[in-house]
């Protein structure tokens, strides 16, 4: 392949990563790292998609500050912090496919279920810090295992029926907390190449590009249809995953 084709590649999947992620909050890894895992071998492209990840989730959590829920997403990045490093351990160590192709058949499921049901039944609020605290250390360890941390805490939200400000509000800081630690983990074992930063670097333009059009998007959709798309979002996810 030549240079031209993978930089063109490159941007079309940076950008495509960052406007799905600056408009439903997540999944930058999935949409981007379908074309990426074809271009790049996973050792160059699993850190460059947490590196611009980071830089995804930073400029949404500027641009959306005023609506972020510390507390509420202080007990998830808690648990989270907890189940990153059992991932880290156990993912050079174990075949975890099955794991991953579980999850995404399960992620699927209720995303296709949830999106087509007839009715919406909400449970109790998410006044249970226990329960919110073993959500997070779920998003961390599956997020350590298949680059997804904001899945579990997304459904969740939305088990709930918590409104999109809200929501995005609890599960971006934690996203964030996740891949910061998770790339921190990753700089102490010396993961990252030279290389890794010359195409984070080429990868600017059209990443703050998607970014910002996807920031734009979400706050012009309205509460329906913001909650089809993350129920999209994630059924497609679930189905990267598994394909």
């Amino acid at each position: 392949m030549t240079d031209l084709a993978s930089f063109l590649l490159l941007s079309a999947a940076i950008f495509a990563g960052a406007f799905v992620s600056g408009l439903a909050g997540f999944a930058f890894s999935a949409v981007a790292g379908a074309i990426l895992l074809h271009v790049f071998q996973p050792l160059e492209a699993v850190p460059l998609m947490m590196a611009c990840s980071v830089g995804v989730q930073a400029a949404s959590l500027l641009a959306l500050r005023k609506t972020v829920q510390w507390k509420g997403s202080l007990v998830l990045i808690i648990g989270g912090l907890l189940g990153v490093p059992i991932a880290v351990y156990v993912l050079p160590n174990a075949d975890t496919r099955t794991f991953r192709v579980g999850f995404g058949v399960l992620v699927a499921l209720y995303a296709g279920y949830t999106l087509f049901r007839p009715t919406l039944t909400y449970i109790r609020q998410m006044d249970n810090q226990g329960r919110n605290v073993l959500i997070g250390f779920g998003g961390g360890l599956i997020g350590g295992l298949t680059a997804m941390p904001g899945a579990l805490p997304t459904i969740w939200c939305d088990m709930h029926g918590i409104p999109k400000n809200q929501q995005r509000g609890i599960v971006q800081p934690f996203i964030a907390a996740m891949q910061i630690f998770a790339l921190a983990l990753m700089l102490s074992r010396n993961d990252l190449s030279s290389k890794v930063l010359i195409d984070f670097a080429v990868s600017l333009p059209p990443l703050v590009a998607g970014t910002m059009l996807g920031i734009l998007m979400f706050r012009r959709v309205d509460e329906a249809t913001f909650r089809r798309i993350i129920l999209l979002v994630l059924f497609f996810s679930g189905l990267s995953l598994v394909i």
